[in-house]
């Protein structure tokens, strides 16, 4: 493997009287050089790139699989107080009852001004405060890729701003070449050093591995998947791919459980699909961590309370968020929950091992 592909490094040797070969698939005659362009793109199809580099069989799924309906707030009071009618909430009392203190969410269906104040009503017969909801939170839009073929190659997301870099080394010349957060990006080779993995996403263009998200394209189905369809979860990388007559057809990135909450490696089945659920729930013996949260979107349960589900909540997939659930963005929950059936196989793996798998360390799990 060489460390950079500059066509200058090909004019190392003295020039003799021969030209030099064309570059392009020609054989090389014995007439002339195999150097310059020759060499620089010889050494690009060998690690499989031809230029103009080709784009991964895929397209952007319909944006409006991330319209939800549902417009969603943050508790800001601890506890939350609701009221059975917009005039006690004007009043502030009597109170119905108390969303208990923690990381909360409502979902409402009207908001009310009077008096320059906002009510929120979040069902029949409930009204909040705008003093005790920050209302408006702001769904993540993004959303993954559909494929029409496997690809050949491991790709992925930048997860942070990062600039490649001429070889794999945090010394080497900076390219100009900025990736910014969502930038699809393919591997065409890998490279250990200076303690990092360097990936080459393009001619003279490495990045580290550090905050990106890899898709491992499957050549096979997971052993115990019997019928060319599963939904694979990578906990290493953070990704989510799904196969379809042992095809690709589309992948993402996630946020699985944090550590002490990790959602569980295994071959397990979708029992049970919901458009909307509530979830709560609380692992602390003082409930410091207590969680509420309404109208969790397009629910896939496969391991105990463990689902594939989408995250109002957060943006920040591609990184541990959860108690165990699988956490994706509501166009891309919304997009799996149309193609899923009851039944239908979750393979969770961690290719570096990290993952424990002992039984005994695992709870139902959460969102």
């Amino acid at each position: 493997m060489f460390a950079s592909l500059s066509p200058q490094a090909a004019y190392a040797k003295p020039l003799v009287d021969e030209p030099l070969c064309f570059p392009g698939p020609y054989q090389v005659a014995e007439d002339c050089m195999p150097l310059g362009s020759w060499a620089y793109f010889s050494q690009l199809a060998a690690l499989g790139i031809s230029l103009p580099l080709e784009p991964l069989p895929a397209t952007t799924p319909d944006i409006n699989l991330s319209v939800v309906p549902y417009y969603y707030g943050r508790v800001t009071a601890q506890p939350g107080p609701v009221f059975a009618s917009i005039q006690d909430a004007q009043a502030g009392k009597p109170v119905l009852r108390y969303i208990e203190t923690g990381f909360d969410y409502i979902s409402y269906v009207d908001v009310q001004v009077i008096g320059g104040k906002k009510f929120y009503m979040i069902q029949p017969g409930e009204w909040m405060r705008g003093g005790d909801v920050s209302g408006g939170v702001a769904v993540s839009q993004f959303m993954g890729l559909q494929f029409s073929a496997t690809p050949q190659r491991k790709f992925g997301w930048i997860l942070q701003a990062k600039e490649a870099r001429q070889t794999p080394s945090a010394e080497a010349t900076l390219t100009g070449q900025l990736f910014i957060r969502w930038d699809v990006i393919q591997v065409y080779a890998t490279r250990e050093a200076e303690g990092l993995t360097w990936y080459m996403v393009g001619p003279d263009a490495w990045i580290d591995s550090k905050d990106t998200a890899l898709v491992y394209p499957a050549a096979a189905s997971p052993a115990g998947v019997d019928n060319g369809r599963w939904i694979e979860v990578n906990l290493f990388e953070q990704t989510l791919s799904v196969y379809q007559d042992n095809q690709l057809v589309y992948a993402t990135i996630l946020s699985s459980g944090v550590p002490g909450f990790w959602t569980r490696p295994g071959l397990f089945k979708i029992f049970e699909k919901l458009e909307t659920t509530p979830m709560s729930g609380a692992f602390e013996a003082n409930r410091s961590d207590y969680y509420y949260l309404e109208d969790v979107p397009w629910t896939m349960y496969f391991d105990e309370a463990r689902a594939l589900h989408g995250a109002y909540w957060h943006t920040k997939f591609g990184y541990e968020q959860s108690h165990g659930c699988v956490n994706l963005s509501t166009g891309d929950s919304h997009w799996l929950f149309d193609w899923a059936v009851v039944g239908d196989w979750v393979y969770v793996w961690d290719p570096s091992g990290a993952t424990p798998e002992d039984p005994a360390l695992y709870g139902a799990g959460g969102a």
